[in-house]
């Protein structure tokens, strides 16, 4: 079913967290008009902060609140007269959810069921008719792996789910597929790549490794360090967002890819090679001395890739950025803020997981 929707009024879930703070700030900054409000419980990965160049402004509120809260979210649909729901809030770091399943099953899967309950009350049942979106968003790690010669995901790839985090990602993807075709809600969903760029938070592998080769400490690195992941720069995915509300089919999925296969070990090469050349007289050149191997985590899946041919081809979604100018771009903005060096970063392990979303 192809209909065009015009957002006017929307809820971002986890809108203080990595990939949701930069579509905030994106959205405002393509569409000045437009009025957002921000529901983020603010666990460890969100920081309010992050949105202080919108405080105050007559189109833009900030809520404390879980997902989880199915009165609060119903409440804020109908007192915003809602009209899009861009659904982020996750748990999403995997090495979390190994050691600590429990959350990631109650917020990515009971959340999700919790916000489609309450845009189903509103939108369906007290206003039959009204024009909606409720755009979920999901990971490619929901395919499972893939090895060095397989064909990259696309949307038919059955779901192959190899950790908790990714196994209560593809249980949300199926509740929001049976909302749609059970109830009419009019959802979409996209499968992202790994993201990076600005307001991440740096327990993930390029803000941490960054931290840690400029305080000139020990960077590890899982196994051999030759896992695969497909590289995504966080505006570009925010524009492949925009495009699936405003003119993706209700009930379809979408792939959203940087078209950036690296190998992990490659990835830090490559910011080492930056903070060489940024910082010559450093004592820590050549930052790749600080390079270290660890011993692989359990079930880590040796490769991702995105297929965006579909995405391309209905919705001629590009990506922007390339890894060179993305991966320059996210460590000038880190050389700009205070926010990469933290010292309380527990098991600082570099992984290839992406960051709350």
């Amino acid at each position: 079913m192809t209909t065009t929707h015009n957002p006017q009024r929307l809820l971002v879930t986890g809108g203080a967290g990595f990939i949701g703070t930069n579509f905030v700030h994106y959205w405002l900054e393509q569409y000045p008009d437009a009025h957002i409000v921000v529901l983020d419980v603010l666990t460890y990965a969100g920081r309010r902060e992050n949105l202080q160049a919108h405080e105050g402004k007559s189109n833009f509120r900030f809520v404390q609140g879980d997902i989880l809260d199915q009165g609060l979210v119903t409440t804020l649909l109908r007192e915003e007269t809602i009209d899009t729901i861009v659904h982020f809030a996750a748990e999403s770091h995997v090495d979390r959810s190994i050691y600590g399943p429990d959350a990631f099953l109650k917020t990515n899967i009971d959340g999700t069921h919790s916000l489609l309950k309450a845009a189903k009350t509103v939108w369906l049942d007290e206003k039959p008719g009204f024009a909606h979106r409720f755009h979920h968003v999901s990971t490619d790690e929901v395919y499972g792996t893939l090895s060095p010669t397989d064909p990259a995901f696309t949307e038919t790839t059955p779901y192959a789910p190899n950790s908790p985090y990714a196994a209560s990602k593809a249980a949300s993807d199926h509740i929001v597929r049976a909302y749609q075709h059970t109830y009419g809600l009019q959802t979409t969903t996209s499968n992202c790549s790994n993201n990076y760029g600005p307001y991440q938070y740096p327990e993930k592998l390029i803000p941490l490794a960054i931290s840690r080769l400029l305080q000139g400490q020990a960077v590890p690195i899982y196994g051999d360090g030759l896992q695969v992941r497909d590289w995504l720069y966080v505006d570009d995915h925010n524009r492949g967002i925009d495009l699936i509300i405003r003119k993706g089919q209700i009930g379809e999925t979408y792939n959203i890819g940087g078209n950036n296969e690296q190998a992990n070990i490659n990835l830090i090469h490559a910011l080492c090679e930056l903070l060489d050349a940024r910082f010559p007289e450093s004592p820590n050149v050549p930052h790749q001395q600080h390079i270290t191997y660890v011993t692989d985590r359990p079930g880590h899946d040796r490769r991702y890739a995105i297929d965006n041919r579909k995405f391309s081809h209905e919705l001629g979604y590009i990506p922007q950025e390339t890894f060179q100018t993305g991966l320059k771009k996210t460590v000038e903005w880190y050389m700009q803020t205070d926010n990469i060096l933290i010292d309380n970063i527990k098991n600082p392990v570099i992984t290839h997981n992406r960051s709350q979303q």
